[in-house]
């Protein structure tokens, strides 16, 4: 059997994605280094009382699988979901630095119009504008401003989705991370069915979805739609699983697709924060986005404490088909993977208690997860989980 590190190099990704962080660690890290992102100055008004942020992310290649199912289904509904992963990887990031609020976004879609017919250009429009208006309900504004669609099948196999967003906030509401001993950890699910989603949510977000997919997908897939990878994949990391698209999944009283799981769009908690925010700016120490690095995400934020996470979420059904179907060492689903907790605040008790109730009435579970403790002995992260215990 390939090892979990060998299939993430033959398959030319990374579960730390080391090489571009040994990039980038001489660039200037912003105003203030330890913010979930980099803040700048206020560059057009010249206002030292105001800040600049603008943030780029994708949705990867969940795409991908979007592709595929909607392929295999004709459900053009998936690329509603593969929107609104690439706008919450912008934007909740964004809100992990406090800020909740007028969103200003610029689309860059590149697709291979060979494959990829206008239907789905116009989903991915008009989808966008939906989640905006869904998010001004609960007094978030997004701000859309066009963007870039381009026809580059030379270099993109299907389609590529990305955005990029930008917001001038006062610098008095940021929150800049400064975890300290003694902070208790709140962390906010990923999966269920919060009050502002449709349906329910299998907690996947845009990460490890390479992995997800050819450790979980049938084979079938590699033989009917070899536009879904790069042709120069060895065969033995290519689509290895049992499960097909349209298999029926059951999770407690939920019944959908193994492709409809796996496509859960990754879920915004701007409602939420902007709820928080609100009220309890002041008491949070430190927000986490537990995108790339899954739990270990806060290491990049955090020196000279040990983060105990001691009472972690039960790991949701998606998180357990994958490991099942892939054999992944669960020391590395931690890492890969959100694992059921994707947003952590780090904070005192009282705040944490209201900061659960805040997340409980949008149908979102929460709780404390751990703490934080000085490293004296030079630990920095502990995972205590019903499958081991695992440092980092």
């Amino acid at each position: 059997m390939v090892k979990d590190a060998q299939k993430y190099a033959l398959r030319g990704v990374s579960a730390t994605k080391q090489e571009v962080h040994n990039a980038i660690q001489r660039s200037d890290k912003g105003l203030y280094p330890t913010a979930f992102c980099k803040i700048l100055p206020d560059f057009a008004a010249q206002d030292e009382a105001f800040c600049n942020i603008m943030h780029a992310d994708t949705a990867g290649t969940k795409t991908a699988l979007a592709y595929l199912y909607w392929r295999e289904t004709g459900d053009l509904s998936v690329w509603k979901g593969i929107v609104q992963d690439a706008i919450v990887m912008n934007i909740d990031d964004m809100a992990c630095a406090g800020c909740t609020n007028d969103f200003i976004l610029s689309s860059t879609v590149g697709r291979n119009k060979r494959l990829i017919p206008g239907e789905i250009i116009r989903t991915i429009i008009e989808s966008a504008t939906e989640f905006a208006d869904t998010m001004r309900t609960y007094g978030v504004n997004i701000h859309l401003a066009g963007g870039e669609t381009a026809d580059v099948g030379d270099i993109v196999r299907t389609i590529d989705v990305g955005y990029t967003a930008f917001a001038r906030m006062n610098r008095n509401n940021l929150v800049i991370n400064n975890i300290q001993d003694g902070d208790l950890i709140v962390g906010f699910a990923s999966d269920g069915k919060a009050s502002y989603e449709s349906e329910y949510n299998g907690g996947m977000g845009c990460n490890g979805l390479t992995s997800a997919r050819h450790d979980v997908l049938h084979r079938q897939y590699a033989e009917k739609y070899p536009e879904t990878f790069d042709p120069g994949l060895p065969t033995e990391v290519l689509y290895l699983g049992n499960k097909k698209l349209t298999d029926t999944f059951i999770a407690g009283d939920t019944k959908l697709t193994i492709g409809k799981l796996l496509l859960s769009p990754t879920r915004t908690y701007l409602p939420v924060l902007n709820e928080i925010l609100k009220h309890y700016r002041t008491s949070i120490r430190g927000m986490i986005h537990n995108t790339g690095g899954g739990l270990t995400k806060v290491l990049k934020f955090v020196e000279n404490k040990h983060i105990i996470k001691n009472n972690v979420i039960p790991t949701p059904p998606l998180f357990q088909l994958i490991q099942s179907e892939s054999k992944t060492d669960w020391h590395e689903m931690y890492q890969v993977f959100n694992m059921g907790t994707r947003l952590e605040i780090y904070t005192d008790a009282n705040s944490a208690a209201a900061m659960i109730d805040i997340a409980t009435s949008f149908n979102i579970k929460a709780q404390i997860i751990g703490h934080v403790e000085s490293n004296a002995k030079g630990e920095r992260l502990t995972v205590t989980s019903p499958y081991g215990t695992f440092k980092y």
